[in-house]
C-alpha cells in the first residue's frame, strides 16, 4: 500500500494491482462467513466469486495491436486511478484488462483505492448522484484531470436499463449482466478507453 492524493485529496491507503489481489486473498482467506451480519457475509460471497471473475479475465483479455500501440505511445507519466471495492462485479470484469494495459507502459502506473475508506474522493465522481463503481479517472503528471470511465460499458448499462424496464428482477439482471461480459471479453472497454486515450 502506498499514499497519495487524488484531485489534491488524500487517500491514506492504496494498491498496485497485485496488492490489491493479495488484500482480497487475505480477507476471504482471514475471515469466517458465518460471524458476518446478512450485508457484510453478502459482501464476503460476492469477493470470492468476484476473485474467480477476475481471474478468467485476467487468462482471457490480451489487450489488442491497436491498443498497445497507443499506450505504448504515452510519453509523460499517468496515474490511472481504480476506485473500487472487492465485491463489486463489474470491477472484477473490468480491472484486470485496464491492469494488463497500464502494464504495457512503464510510464503509466495503475492505482486501486477502496470507495468505502475514501468517500471525499467517491463524492466527486458521482453517476446520477450515485456513488456506483468502478470508476476509472486518468490523470497526467501534474495531476490534472484527462478523462473519466465507469462504471460499466455503455453496452452493458444499456442491457441492465433495458431488463429493468421489462420487469426482470434484480438478480436475474446481474446473471445476464455477466453473462454479458464472458461473451463480450472486455471488447467494449477496450474501445471505449481508446476512444477516450485518443482525445487527449
Amino acid at each position: 500500500m502506498s499514499t497519495i492524493s487524488v484531485a489534491g485529496i488524500p487517500v491514506s491507503h492504496s494498491f498496485k494491482y497485485p496488492e490489491f489481489l493479495n488484500h482480497l486473498e487475505q480477507y476471504v482467506a482471514d475471515t469466517n462467513p458465518l460471524s458476518l451480519p446478512d450485508e457484510e457475509k453478502k459482501h464476503y460471497d460476492f469477493t470470492k466469486l468476484n476473485m474467480q471473475r477476475m481471474r478468467r479475465v485476467a487468462k482471457t483479455y490480451t489487450p489488442s495491436e491497436e491498443m498497445s500501440s497507443v499506450i505504448s505511445k504515452i510519453k509523460g507519466n499517468q496515474t490511472w486511478v481504480f476506485i473500487t471495492e472487492g465485491w463489486c462485479g463489474d470491477s472484477a470484469q473490468t480491472l484486470p484488462a485496464i491492469a494488463k494495459i497500464t502494464a504495457a507502459n512503464s510510464s503509466v502506473s495503475l492505482v486501486i483505492i477502496e470507495r468505502d475508506d475514501n468517500l471525499e474522493v467517491m463524492n466527486n465522481y458521482l453517476t446520477n448522484g450515485t456513488k456506483s463503481i468502478p470508476i476509472l479517472v486518468v490523470f497526467d503528471e501534474q495531476q490534472k484531470e484527462l478523462f473519466k470511465w465507469g462504471p460499466r460499458p455503455t453496452e452493458a448499462r444499456e442491457l441492465i436499463a433495458r431488463l429493468k424496464s421489462e420487469g426482470m428482477e434484480h438478480d436475474a439482471f446481474i446473471e445476464q449482466l455477466h453473462l454479458w461480459y464472458a461473451k463480450n471479453k472486455s471488447r467494449s472497454l477496450e474501445a471505449e478507453l481508446l476512444a477516450l486515450l485518443k482525445q487527449i
